[in-house]
């Protein structure tokens, strides 16, 4: 099978296998049903590699072998970098929008509703432990937990589809191009569902799908600079579980009904993903 043939199959089973469960996943969203959501999104995640496997994509040569000596900087980058970046995104947008900026968690105290709150107070925990556990937890083990369910995209991203698209293109055009499809790739649940964006901002339909790429550009740059550097897998899988993990912290200290995720704070926004996005351009400059 020629690598065009084999990338072609990866395309195609990837994408109807993934798409055909991001639109599944849509209708239980818009029934209001967010866990059954939330786990096929998840099971969507292992697609990636399903369709490496089948367009027969060298799988036991990804560096599934844990790695730690001599690479223990670029495991520390994978576990904290996203956060950092994270932080400091939503800070810039903070500093520039500081009307939006509420230490008493009235948005999460809104998303939670009163049931939420109920629950958390049965537990002897109000918003503000709630958020600091949370927060405890986005930089410990959760980027660990989330690298198990990540694993799945990163062999499929990063292990099979970004080689071919390097060796063809060059480092930085095959990063671009690549981080252009696996953002294309979570359209269906974008557009459908107002995955990350909601459905009633400005330019929507369109404006979010198309944002979401630069994201995931840049995301794809600093996932694959981490794989170059380690040959493991699970280097990138742990960066990938770290941004899910740290992805909606600084919505805590969001006012209630003053969000404009095309902006941020989150990192999928233009001014809270900044940070993000110069790095990989830094990453792109200093690596080629």
């Amino acid at each position: 099978m020629t690598k065009k043939k084999q990338f072609t199959l990866y395309i195609i089973y990837t994408f109807v296998l993934s798409w055909i469960l991001q639109i599944i996943a849509s209708i239980f969203a818009l029934k209001g049903n967010q866990v059954l959501f939330s786990i096929i999104l998840a099971f969507s995640m292992f697609i990636p590699l399903v369709g490496a496997i089948l367009a027969k994509f060298p799988i036991k040569e990804m560096g599934w072998k844990p790695v730690f000596k001599g690479h223990i900087k670029s495991i520390l980058m994978a576990w904290f970098l996203p956060a950092i970046l994270g932080l400091l995104g939503a800070g810039l947008y903070f500093i520039l929008f500081p009307s939006t900026f509420d230490t008493s968690m009235s948005y999460i105290s809104s998303t939670l509703g009163a049931e939420g709150l109920a629950q958390l107070a049965e537990q002897g925990l109000t918003p503000k432990t709630y958020a600091i556990i949370t927060v405890v937890l986005s930089l410990t083990y959760a980027p660990l937990i989330n690298m198990f369910f990540a694993v799945g995209e990163e062999a499929g991203w990063r292990g099979a589809m970004y080689p071919v698209l390097k060796e063809k293109f060059g480092t930085v055009k095959g990063r671009l191009i690549g981080g252009a499809i696996w953002g294309v790739w979570h359209w269906p649940v974008i557009i459908l569902a107002g995955y990350e964006y909601g459905t009633e901002y400005w330019g929507a339909p369109v404006v979010g799908p198309l944002l979401f790429c630069v994201i995931t550009i840049s995301m794809g740059i600093i996932f694959d600079y981490l794989y170059d550097k380690t040959k493991c897998i699970w280097v990138p899988a742990l960066a990938h579980g770290a941004i899910n993990a740290f992805a909606g912290i600084p919505t805590m200290f969001l006012a209630a009904g003053a969000q404009n995720l095309l902006l941020g704070p989150l990192m999928v926004g233009i001014i809270g993903g900044l940070p993000m996005i110069l790095t990989a351009v830094y990453i792109s400059l200093r690596h080629k």
